[in-house]
């Protein structure tokens, strides 16, 4: 059983993580809550799977219209769909939705060859990642062996690290959010010995320790380097409420990806960044006692501003990997941080009614609030992270 529960992209049975700790104990109740959630969750894949054309990824959906707003495999959020049906396939075995996630990924699997994204973790590595750990296949390996190469293209290494965005030839934007996209390399390296893409995963790590994180373990969310320097040219945000805020979600990607970090180096450097961007997170006072963070921490029409469950799921997730590696007071206080917030996310506020939101399990959410895209809608990621971070709670109760 073990070999089949996925966690966090990877197997835990393999990582350690499916164990529990005597000191973090689970709340019965939440359990229960969870197992529901699943449940429920499955009923809202397959009624959003219904709604899906050859080709189309879900994207979000609109209450107004009652439309569900559709991309195509070449989006940075093409993986969450078909990963979110592997998660709950591995909770539920309703194949079913193993059928499902295969279908879409046929249509994914071109994106092996994009060198014009970074984010192929994302969109390969909770995708195939996840099926090559369920069903490992050669083609799935090769697959995400493919990936890991068209990703490595877009390293630089003058500046050190892999490119975000494409822009004019003068510059080279690495954003907050490409820490996530770090995984798939680390994997790349285990399964074929070739220790370049470890190398590159590291090194942009440690480009963006340096570069994109204030004094205070907040991080910008855009940099800008000069490409044939190395130098930084510009720390702005995109996404977030100003260029010195701190945009919620990319707070909790750099949490994520410190973590991960830690995880596959075992560099201790990793895991005090890690801790000292949870510190930021968990002791400031723009965080709401439902611990659901606001869009922006620094937001001036805090509290009367709109939250971001994604960002609260990738929180849980990240935190519930990271008391794993904590000392026994912080492990503690990311454990109930993120216990909390799979509590509020289940609560009706944020979780969706069945056959309701479009198919997806968490409302609330916000993608581009500056460039008015996708506001306090439903995300694919949300809902990915959300899944994942259920199950590595269930494994604290692993006797």
């Amino acid at each position: 059983m073990l070999a089949l529960i996925v966690s966090a992209g990877l197997a835990v049975s393999q990582n350690g993580i499916a164990q529990s700790i005597k000191y973090l104990k689970p709340q019965q109740q939440l359990l229960n809550t969870i197992q529901k959630n699943f449940s429920d969750a499955v009923t809202q894949y397959q009624f959003m799977g219904k709604q899906l054309d050859t080709g189309q990824f879900p994207k979000t959906y609109h209450e107004a219209t009652g439309k569900l707003e559709t991309s195509k495999s070449d989006w940075w959020c093409s993986g969450f769909y078909p990963g979110s049906l592997l998660l709950l396939y591995q909770q539920s075995h309703n194949e079913a939705l193993f059928t499902e996630a295969k279908r879409v990924m046929n249509t994914l699997a071109k994106e092996q060859y994009n060198t014009h994204t970074h984010d192929l973790g994302f969109m390969m590595y909770t995708s195939f990642g996840n099926a090559n750990r369920i069903a490992p296949k050669p083609e799935y390996k090769q697959i995400l062996i493919n990936s890991a190469k068209s990703l490595s293209t877009r390293f630089n290494p003058k500046v050190g690290c892999i490119k975000s965005w494409e822009s004019k030839p003068s510059d080279f934007l690495v954003i907050i959010d490409n820490m996530m996209n770090l995984e798939l390399l680390f994997w790349a390296t285990k399964e074929t010995g070739d220790s370049s893409f470890y190398k590159i995963a590291v090194t942009h790590a440690n480009t963006t320790m340096k570069n994109h994180y204030r004094p205070d373990y907040s991080s910008y969310h855009v940099l800008n380097y000069n490409p044939q320097t190395g130098e930084v040219q510009q720390k702005k945000t995109a996404q977030g409420y100003a260029n010195e805020s701190a945009w919620a979600r990319g707070q909790a990607w750099g949490l994520y990806g410190f973590t991960v970090m830690y995880r596959e180096t075992k560099d201790k450097k990793y895991l005090d960044q890690a801790e000292h961007i949870a510190h930021f997170l968990l002791t400031n006072p723009n965080l709401p006692a439902d611990k659901i963070p606001y869009w922006d921490f620094n937001d001036p029409g805090i509290p009367n501003v709109l939250r971001d469950a994604s960002a609260g799921a990738i929180m849980a997730s990240a935190l519930l990997e990271l008391c794993r590696y904590a000392d026994k007071k912080d492990a503690q206080d990311y454990f109930n941080t993120a216990q909390t917030i799979l509590t509020n996310l289940s609560a009706d506020k944020y979780k969706a009614a069945s056959n309701t939101n479009g198919g997806f399990i968490l409302k609330h959410s916000v993608g581009h609030l500056p460039q008015k895209s996708e506001v306090d809608v439903p995300l694919t990621y949300a809902d990915y992270y959300f899944i994942e971070a259920m199950n590595r709670y269930k494994q604290f109760a692993v006797k």
